[in-house]
């Protein structure tokens, strides 16, 4: 089964990081006496990447050093306030388990920093499942692009139509889609009516299989 590949986006779909995320949020806003309504936050902060949401917020364009040091010092908010929360979402590393025992290839696809994948990865001791770990510094276009998406199937050596996206916002449901990837949506951030139609949806790992996924590209891929 080498030419299927399993592709994770990290936030809110290997760990449910989102709720520590806006905790540093919180204090980086506060820090520099930002407000920001609920609707602000929902809309412009899950799933996005930071040059948008610094752009956003700040009310003009974040870009270059001033992006970096504004990322270091949110992302080093962050990981100050989860590293000792770190934990999978139900039954991920079960999930993981199976699928490689099966011979599918996985990857990690996030809009993270990679200092932040290195955490929950390392944390969870889950990097042996994945031949392919791209983060923010390894695109220079983000999601709801594909190119996140794109180069990761490049680099597990299997075609786009032959690998699935588990995301959980509505940016990166749609970069899966963009990628022309078969997309399972974690319901962990959005219901699933806040997401693009996916082939399924799962709020954890409890029940779905290696053989869901098999038996799916039997079916609908050639």
């Amino acid at each position: 089964m080498q030419d299927i590949a399993v592709i994770f986006d990290m936030d809110g779909v290997i760990a449910h990081t989102n709720p520590y995320h806006a905790k540093a949020f919180e204090v980086f806003f506060d820090r520099h006496q930002i407000t920001y309504s609920d609707s602000d936050y929902i809309q412009h902060i899950n799933g996005k990447h930071n040059s948008h949401i610094f752009s956003h917020f700040f009310k003009r364009k974040i870009h270059g050093d001033e992006l970096l040091t504004l990322e270091d010092e949110k992302e080093g908010l962050f990981r100050e306030i989860y590293q000792s929360e770190v934990k999978p979402l139900p039954y991920l590393p079960e999930f993981l388990a199976d699928l490689h025992e099966n011979g599918l290839q996985l990857g990690v696809a996030t809009s993270a920093p990679l200092a932040n994948m290195d955490l929950i990865l390392d944390t969870l001791d889950i990097r042996k499942y994945f031949k392919s770990t791209l983060g923010s510094e390894n695109v220079s276009l983000h999601k709801p692009h594909p190119e996140v998406y794109l180069k990761s199937a490049n680099n597990l050596a299997v075609d786009p139509s032959r690998c699935f996206v588990f995301e959980d916002s509505f940016s990166g449901v749609t970069a899966g889609l963009n990628a022309q990837m078969h997309v399972v949506g974690v319901l962990s951030t959005n219901t699933k009516d806040e997401l693009p139609p996916c082939i399924r949806y799962v709020e954890d790992y409890k029940n779905i299989k290696a053989q869901d996924l098999l038996d799916f590209m039997a079916q609908h891929v050639v």
